[in-house]
C-alpha cells in the first residue's frame, strides 16, 4: 500500500479528497488511564478539587475530535455530526474511555476518535496530577469504523 501522506518527492502532502464522495463513517476509538485505588475512588465519589473529573473529560474529548485538524498536520477538517465519549470505572483503579465519533464526509474521522480518548483521557491526568503523579495512559487503539473506501474494519 502506497503512503499517501508523501508526494514523488517524498515530501508531505496533505491528500486531495476533492473529488471523493461524502459517505457517512464512524470511528470507534478505546483507551485507558491506570490510577491509585485511592484517585480512583475520589474520582467515583466526585471528591477531586478541581470538580466533576468525567464531565470536564468528557467535554474535553468532544472539543478535542472538533479541533483534530489544529494538532495533526495532514488531517482534513471535518464538520463532525455527533461525538459520544463514556467511561466505564473499573476496580481497582481504571477508567475506560471510550469515544464514538460520526461524520457525513469525505474523508475518515479514526483521528478524530483517537484523538478525543487522548484527550480525554489527558484532562483526567490534569484534574488528578496534584494527588496522583503515578497516573498511566495507554491502550489508546481504533476498535471500529465504519463508511469509505476501505470499509467495515473491526479489530478483534
Amino acid at each position: 500500500m502506497d503512503l499517501t501522506h508523501f508526494d514523488e518527492q517524498g515530501r508531505a502532502r496533505m491528500v486531495d479528497v476533492s473529488e471523493k464522495a461524502k459517505t457517512s463513517r464512524v470511528a470507534v476509538a478505546r483507551g485507558k488511564i491506570t490510577m491509585k485505588a485511592e484517585t480512583f475512588q475520589r474520582i467515583r465519589s466526585g471528591l477531586i478539587a478541581k470538580g466533576d473529573v468525567l464531565a470536564v473529560a468528557q467535554v474535553a474529548g468532544i472539543m478535542a475530535a472538533k479541533q483534530t485538524s489544529q494538532i495533526i498536520p495532514m488531517c482534513h477538517p471535518l464538520m463532525i455530526t455527533g461525538a459520544k465519549l463514556s467511561f466505564n470505572l473499573v476496580e481497582p483503579g481504571e477508567v475506560h474511555i471510550e469515544a464514538t465519533i460520526k461524520v457525513n464526509g469525505k474523508t475518515g474521522i479514526e483521528m478524530e476518535a483517537l484523538t478525543a480518548v487522548s484527550v480525554a483521557a489527558l484532562t483526567i491526568y490534569d484534574m488528578c496530577k496534584a494527588m496522583d503523579k503515578t497516573m498511566v495512559i495507554g491502550d489508546i487503539c481504533l476498535v471500529e469504523k465504519l463508511g469509505g473506501k476501505s470499509g467495515h474494519y473491526r479489530r478483534s
